[in-house]
């Protein structure tokens, strides 16, 4: 099992350790994160079986343009692949960046903005014939991302041997849990629940790490803005017919196709705009002196 006590231990300046959240042990913070994290699988797990309501896939914007069908809820996508691609590009052919002290810690972040251009492909094909089988392919590669982004947040701010090593791990359980929605489904016992907790589940997480531990870079409250956005995208998602019908010009979901990706691009404008810090160490990365108080 992957370990989060590193040998270094995280010190923080005078001026940070006024702060509530470091008067926890690190160890008691670690400990908070395992719980939060065992009761979101247990809940999935052990809740009862929730089904895909096949009225999901009825979306308020049905119009089609040059043979096109639900133009607005494919051509919004396009969004997912630019930022995706943007994103790959700086993580992979930047080099000597101040936003990341090692190499290792780019693979979280190329992984996450690879899911991101995926999604573009997955969504667009969902929405030209919306069905159970083709929304498979959309919730794959979002999976991804979101599983991505809860590893480098462990890498930045717990420990970077351990949010590499759960990479994987951690990308596999999302994408079994789409895995799982399908199959169940197909064998007439569908349970779409582990998929939503994995979901909502890593946007929980992400932030509970970021209130229980500092990152090592600058810019980190950026996150706020980032998880506002995706909040917005739900929002949004929810009120599809609403928004349609105060105008029929745009919908919640086409809206929510270009929140969330605004989302990652939030993301790569910290990466690129982000330092680090000298008052922060995380375990498993050489850097600055942590300050003592």
């Amino acid at each position: 099992m992957t370990s989060f006590r590193d040998p270094l231990p995280v010190r923080i300046a005078s001026a940070d350790s006024r702060r509530l959240r470091w008067t926890l042990p690190r160890a008691g913070r670690i400990g908070i994160v395992w719980v939060i994290a065992a009761a979101f699988v247990l809940c999935a797990v052990l809740m009862p079986p929730l089904v895909q309501p096949l009225a999901y896939h009825a979306f308020a914007d049905a119009r089609s343009l040059l043979g096109i069908p639900n133009l607005w809820n494919v051509a919004t996508n396009l969004p997912f692949l630019l930022v995706g691609a943007a994103g790959l590009r700086f993580v992979s052919f930047t080099r000597m960046h101040p936003g990341f002290h090692e190499p290792r810690e780019r693979t979280a972040y190329a992984v996450l903005f690879a899911g991101v251009a995926l999604t573009c492909v997955g969504s667009a094909y969902y929405h030209l014939a919306p069905d159970n089988a083709r929304l498979v392919w959309d919730r794959l590669p979002m999976t991804v991302g979101f599983m991505a982004l809860v590893a480098a947040t462990l890498s930045e701010r717990v420990s970077v041997n351990a949010g590499v090593r759960l990479l994987a791990p951690l990308v596999a359980l999302g994408v079994a849990s789409v895995v799982w929605w399908s199959v169940s489904a197909s064998m007439g016992a569908e349970n779409l629940r582990p998929y939503v907790f994995i979901q909502f589940g890593s946007i929980a997480l992400v932030l509970l790490i970021a209130a229980l531990f500092p990152s090592r870079y600058t810019r980190a409250g950026d996150m706020v803005l980032v998880v506002a956005l995706y909040a917005a995208a739900k929002i949004a998602e929810f009120l599809d017919q609403a928004l349609y019908a105060a105008g029929s010009i745009f919908s919640g979901h086409s809206g929510k196709h270009l929140l969330a990706a605004a989302a990652v691009y939030q993301i790569l404008r910290m990466l690129k705009a982000r330092t680090g810090r000298d008052d922060v160490a995380v375990p498993g990365v050489p850097g600055p002196t942590p300050l003592t108080r």
